[in-house]
């Protein structure tokens, strides 16, 4: 065979083999189709919203700004969240034991018509060194009291931890070394309180850990060296409002 014709052969033979070659079905490509997660939307609620805050000095926002008060703050979080009208009434003072609101709750009369009420008290219980009984005895009128405002219903009910004054300048200053015997007091409080709402089905929030950062993280504390500081309220309202929404669910 002359080399001419041998090369137009190979030529030939190659074309045929590569159209063979291409005739073979190619492996199917798979792609992953992207994960979508749907919308993040927050539970529908009433239009309007009746909001009460029962309370002491922690309720009120002793030194600092009235709209750095946790009561408010959940009131414009709220707000923010929902095209709803929330109306907030306040009841506490700066001092005032559970004796003392339960004088206010029966001299005020505030109406049984609240879409939410939330619950603060017994600090000054043990700062006064007011005898455990008290509280034991009050706590509970008060929880059913709250109760009885929202509407009858247990569910809109909200009750905070009482926070720990030990881990603040004033009280590191003022009692020195019997500051764990504050905690340990304030532990034996948010204790009873806990578990008489939990046997209840009454919400209950713990924000007492946030107010012992107070002496490593000063943002935390107010100017008067004692109470929370609207930074703290800011991280009480979050740490409540899992429990809120459940609240004010239709």
């Amino acid at each position: 065979m002359k080399p001419d014709f041998k090369q137009i052969v190979i030529v030939i033979l190659s074309g045929f083999l590569l159209s063979c070659s291409s005739d073979e079905p190619s492996s199917p490509i798979t792609t992953t189709p992207p994960v979508v997660n749907p919308p993040t939307t927050n539970p529908p609620i009433s239009s309007s919203v009746n909001y009460l805050a029962l309370g002491d000095s922690y309720t009120i926002g002793q030194s600092v700004c009235e709209t750095c008060r946790f009561p408010e703050q959940l009131k414009a979080s709220l707000n923010a969240m929902y095209s709803s009208t929330i109306s907030l009434k306040i009841i506490a003072t700066t001092g005032w034991t559970t004796s003392n609101l339960l004088s206010a709750i029966e001299s005020q009369k505030p109406e049984s018509n609240y879409d939410l009420v939330t619950l603060l008290i017994g600090v000054n219980n043990q700062y006064q060194h007011k005898s455990f009984s008290v509280y034991e005895k009050e706590f509970p009128e008060l929880v059913n009291k709250a109760i009885m405002l929202a509407k009858g219903d247990r569910k809109n009910v909200v009750v905070i931890s009482i926070p720990d004054y030990a881990y603040t300048p004033y009280g590191k200053s003022l009692f020195g070394e019997q500051t764990s015997t504050i905690s340990s007091e304030i532990d034996q409080y948010n204790s009873f309180a806990e578990n008489y709402c939990n046997n209840s089905q009454v919400a209950f929030v713990s924000i007492t850990d946030i107010t012992r950062m107070g002496l490593s993280n000063p943002n935390l504390v107010a100017s008067d060296g004692l109470h929370p500081s609207q930074a703290a309220y800011k991280m009480f309202v979050d740490r409540m409002m899992p429990k809120v929404k459940i609240a004010l669910q239709n």
